[in-house]
């Protein structure tokens, strides 16, 4: 059974002001997912599955199932507020969704093989998807999952800071720990560091980070379901709490449940974190274009 490529494609976009999901970035005006799929079907994967929010299904539709259909299998999910949440009162001022894991779980039912996750506004790199196909066909199983793991300093932005799972490995390249770190940035001094409560602290250049592209057998979608119980009866009243993908995962290597391999990949990220990041990613494209990476119109 070939693998499903899940992409995360239902967020608010709050900090870029715009579906930037569906911004044209290539030179037949390729979204940033194009070229996602495009890596997707070279890898080997047989479908993949769009978490969209219900309202943009129309709009999406109409801009991918033309170029795809014949080329990869396609199906929606859609993520909504009240799903999986057992009936409990959803607080009035909670407007956004409930973070990347909660997506995840919105796809049980629909992705019965093992499948890999990634975010519908980050461009990955070919080498990723090779990555991971390899893995969900010789290596997934219910005890063994995946993270990419990127260089940090492939993977930061010149227009402000961004968040990072930072993971942690032991010797055999397994995970250890993965932690969220918001606000990282490379300071005046030409070191990365993140930023919490507790001040500031320093970050090294190589440190592998998840950029949300993971690798799991289905019963991921099972163990996020469990969770998310757990996690709505804390923090239900929270308006911006999320349950993200880093926590369930933490959770599945920590409780013992099976170990999280962490493959590294030399890849550069680019995504539009800020409206400012756009050129550059646009840049970056016509580059590898340009290279001969990718055909100048990825559907011609």
């Amino acid at each position: 059974m070939k693998p499903t490529l899940v992409i995360l494609a239902a967020g608010m976009a709050s900090r870029y002001g715009s579906m930037k999901q569906i911004q044209s970035f290539g030179p037949a005006g390729e979204t940033i997912m194009d070229y996602s799929i495009f890596d997707a079907i070279r890898a080997g994967f047989g479908k993949v599955v769009f978490i969209i929010r219900e309202e943009f299904a129309e709009q999406f539709q109409a801009i991918f199932e033309p170029k795809l259909k014949g080329r990869i299998a396609t199906d929606y999910v859609y993520q909504r507020l009240e799903s999986f949440t057992g009936g409990r009162t959803i607080p009035a001022e909670r407007t956004k969704p409930w973070g990347t894991a909660h997506a995840v779980l919105c796809c049980k039912g629909k992705v019965n093989e093992p499948f890999a996750v990634i975010n519908a506004d980050d461009f990955y790199g070919a080498d990723a998807f090779a990555k991971a196909y390899t893995f969900l066909t010789t290596a997934c199983n219910e005890q063994t999952y995946c993270i990419v793991g990127y260089e940090l300093e492939n993977t930061l932005s010149e227009n402000g800071s961004v968040s990072r799972g930072v993971c942690n490995v032991d010797a055999a390249g397994n995970l250890t720990d993965i932690n969220e770190r918001t606000n990282i940035y490379r300071d005046t001094t030409g070191g990365i560091i993140y930023e919490d409560e507790k001040g500031r602290h320093p970050l090294p250049d190589n440190s592998l980070v998840s950029m949300n592209y993971l690798c799991f057998a289905p019963g991921f979608i099972d163990l996020c379901e469990q969770q998310f119980g757990e996690f709505l009866d804390k923090h239900i009243q929270e308006p911006k709490s999320e349950f993200y993908i880093p926590t369930a995962t933490k959770h599945f290597v920590q409780s013992g449940a099976g170990v999280v391999k962490v493959i590294p990949t030399a890849a550069r990220w680019f995504g539009v974190t800020y409206k400012e990041d756009a050129p550059g990613v646009q840049a970056s494209i016509e580059a590898l274009v340009a290279s001969g990476a990718y055909p100048a119109a990825l559907w011609a």
